[in-house]
């Protein structure tokens, strides 16, 4: 008997969360940023959505995508399309995955831990950032297949023991960012009244009180069951709390990092390394030269140099430079038409932020499936509307770049 009761346990314990019936009408993954507006304060509201400085970059890898168009075959026998694809020996069931995002524990209650469920679900890759608040010991548990991206510091021995810290957790897949040297210019958060760490003000309460479904659901049930959250993962020992009126978070050590501390990594690490942040061709071939096993392609969506250039149009020419080392690609994507056009120039995966961050503030794990299931669709929907049953069928043809 009592085994017949465990095993009813697990089974609802593992169930699919439900939609609210509400959310069944987001139809899109833009559809869950107007959601995620009305829900969530202002100030953390625009921590997600905007961008730095003039939103140049930001707005720039839309445009990027909306310069190619699709060439569609015909008479096709498509009934029997898939869209999983293998990336580092593992076969994934849709070509694109979770990108980091901090702070997700602020925007939704255990956010990480809600995509990282939905990510095993739905079996494509989450990678857990360096920012979160929850540590990633415990994203580990949910999701042993998730990767982590580091942030790392300039220092050989914080290095090396961050190391050991992620392998010890399980992780077999690591994401060095590169493109963090030093903070950004958000003017954007300052004007809405958002710092890291946050710092309490009249404003913030006043919109923690007009959000109640956010400050019951997120905020006061997180103090409630797991008290302040703090940095997790920035370093070996626990960081900053990320409420404080005095607390300054320092990016200062990152500058230091070169090269070499690429090649240390690769021979104290065994396992997958890729390299997220990178925009410059020239940099592919001395991140190959380093030991990485994979590189990503992106500006930061836009977060961190404005005006640096979208990563859809360094790409093909990255892809003819890594010699078959996997090039993927973030910031922008928001359509499966996106997905399909990054992989036929060349892109062995791509990575989603932003909207995920969006689904999960307003619909916790069933948001982020939603978004998955979605993205998913419309990448099999649109396969059959170009004649294409295998991703890798996608090559150039399938592509024009359209002057306008």
């Amino acid at each position: 008997m009592s085994q017949i009761v465990g095993v009813q346990v697990v089974e609802q314990a593992d169930a699919r969360p439900p939609l609210a019936a509400r959310f069944r009408r987001v139809l899109s993954l833009d559809d869950f940023q107007e959601a995620a507006r009305k829900h969530l304060p202002s100030q953390i509201y625009s921590y997600v959505a905007d961008a730095a400085e003039t939103g140049s970059s930001f707005r720039s890898n839309r445009a990027a995508f909306e310069e190619y168009e699709l060439v569609p075959r015909v008479m096709v026998d498509i009934m029997r399309r898939s869209t999983a694809i293998t990336l580092f020996g593992r076969t994934w069931a849709a070509p694109f995955g979770i990108a980091p995002m901090g702070l997700q524990a602020l925007t939704a209650y255990r956010g990480d831990l809600q995509m990282a469920r939905a990510a095993r679900r739905e079996n494509i890759p989450m990678v857990v950032s360096g920012s979160s608040l929850i540590a990633l010991e415990e994203v580990a548990k949910e999701n042993p297949d998730a990767w982590f991206q580091a942030y790392l510091s300039g220092s050989d021995d914080s290095i090396l023991a961050m190391l050991e810290r992620v392998r010890s957790a399980g992780y077999r897949t690591l994401v060095i960012t590169a493109d963090t040297a030093v903070g950004a210019n958000r003017e954007n958060n300052v004007r809405a009244g958002f710092t890291i760490p946050v710092r309490p003000t009249p404003a913030l309460a006043w919109q923690g009180l007009t959000h109640p479904r956010w400050l019951i659901n997120t905020f006061l049930r997180t103090l409630i069951r797991h008290g302040l959250p703090h940095f997790e993962n920035s370093y070996v020992t626990r960081g900053a709390p990320i409420l404080s009126a005095n607390v300054e978070r320092s990016l200062g050590d990152r500058g230091h990092l070169s090269w070499r501390h690429v090649r240390m990594v690769r021979e104290h690490w065994s396992g997958h390394i890729v390299m997220k942040g990178v925009l410059d061709p020239r940099d592919v071939g001395l991140a190959i030269d380093a030991g990485v096993d994979g590189i990503i392609l992106s500006n930061h969506g836009g977060r961190q140099l404005d005006t640096a250039i979208a990563p859809m149009r360094v790409l093909p020419e990255a892809v003819a430079l890594a010699g078959g080392i996997p090039i993927m690609l973030d910031s922008g994507v928001r359509r499966g038409s996106d997905v399909l056009k990054a992989l036929a120039l060349g892109a062995s995966f791509v990575f989603v932020g932003r909207p995920f961050s969006f689904a999960a503030a307003v619909a916790g794990e069933a948001g982020v499936l939603h978004g998955i299931e979605l993205l998913k669709a419309e990448i099999s929907r649109n396969m059959a509307l170009m004649g294409v049953t295998q991703l890798t069928e996608l090559d150039s043809d399938s592509v024009r770049l359209v002057c306008r």
